[in-house]
């Protein structure tokens, strides 16, 4: 079978090998799409925290069974899946306490360990979720907007509250699209007009803001000076990181979805008046997965134009260098298998 393997920043190789042979508790999968996302990004280009090389990326799959033995969920060859790609312990205090998602040892396909972007993958049994009423492009979508469905359920929205939601990637625009079913209002800032323009037309945010040294005064007179009651940073970029509670009401909330690599600096005096409550959010759980996919299965959600580039595997690695410049125009990225 083909695979295409990161081997070092900046390189990827097109090669090929023995299809996986499954264990028991595991299904053999054969992997029909997968989407392409920041931590793809980040990790060609160097600069992906908990990343190692050589490496297969992918983990944002479209899946259909093709092997699988007697189990609980009554999944048998032909299903469609989802596959949650987050491999957790079950036994340590995070799992312990329901948050598989911040596991002790966790490892997520495509980042720790291999992913899939390969023709064939073995993956647990207890990580496949049936997928029977989505296409491969939903399916592809849903380990993405899971991240964003899950930090709106951190952020524990109100209806009627304005929320603040940096960066306009596909991680934030899905995060804007969440923050909407919640019931809240949606400021979205971005650097790049054309993507504020998209999450205005096509998102149906309330009010879009450009990134620069006016972002805070156009929010104040948004808000009538009362600012954000809860700020989502999608960029994981270190400025935008550090600026988000000064978009952020007194009493207010910060979730930092986007991760970066090295240290971040807040002034303390600013963030204790304001009594800044600082929340991360990492990853999502199953019931987050389980919520996208109902909301995919509604058609509330803009799957056709929010996949603005495919092709096929062997002309991925031609094209990738292309979606790392939002001035392409790309949004979110998919490969077919």
């Amino acid at each position: 079978m083909k695979y295409i393997v990161c081997e070092k920043p900046g390189e990827f190789v097109l090669k090929e090998k023995d299809s996986p042979k499954r264990k028991e508790g595991e299904a053999l999968l054969k992997v029909t799409k997968v989407g392409i996302c920041g931590t793809d990004l980040h990790a060609f280009a160097g600069n992906q925290a908990f990343f190692t090389y050589p490496r297969i990326l992918g983990h944002e799959l479209a899946t259909r069974i093709e092997a699988i033995g007697e189990n609980s969920k009554g999944l048998k060859p032909g299903d469609n899946v989802v596959v949650m790609p987050y491999l957790s312990c079950g036994k340590c205090v995070a799992c312990r306490n329901r948050k598989t998602n911040c596991c002790t040892s966790l490892q997520v396909l495509g980042i720790h360990t291999d992913g899939g972007m390969q023709e064939y993958i073995t993956a647990p049994i207890d990580i496949l979720i049936p997928s029977k009423n989505l296409t491969d492009n939903q399916m592809a979508l849903v380990e993405p907007l899971a991240i964003g469905a899950h930090a709106v359920r951190r952020a524990q929205l109100k209806p009627e509250e304005t929320v603040v939601v940096i960066g306009c990637g596909p991680i934030g625009l899905g995060l804007m699209k969440f923050v909407q079913i919640a019931g809240a209002k949606v400021i979205a800032v971005d650097m790049n007009q054309q993507r504020l323009d998209y999450a205005k037309k096509t998102i149906g945010v309330d009010h879009v803001v450009l990134a620069g040294h006016k972002a805070i005064q156009n929010i104040s007179d948004i808000t009538d000076g009362d600012m954000a009651a809860a700020v989502f940073d999608a960029t994981g970029h270190k400025g935008a990181l550090e600026s988000g509670p000064d978009y952020m009401s007194h009493g207010g909330r910060y979730i930092l979805v986007g991760l970066s690599k090295g240290e971040l600096t807040f002034k303390h005096p600013a963030i204790h008046a304001k009594e800044t409550s600082i929340l991360c959010s990492r990853n999502a759980a199953l019931e987050d997965f389980e919520h996208v996919i109902s909301v995919l299965e509604s058609g509330i959600f803009p799957v056709e134009s929010f996949i603005t580039h495919n092709v096929d595997y062997t002309d991925m690695i031609a094209n990738f260098n292309s979606w790392v410049n939002p001035a392409t125009g790309v949004i979110k990225a998919t490969v077919n298998f």
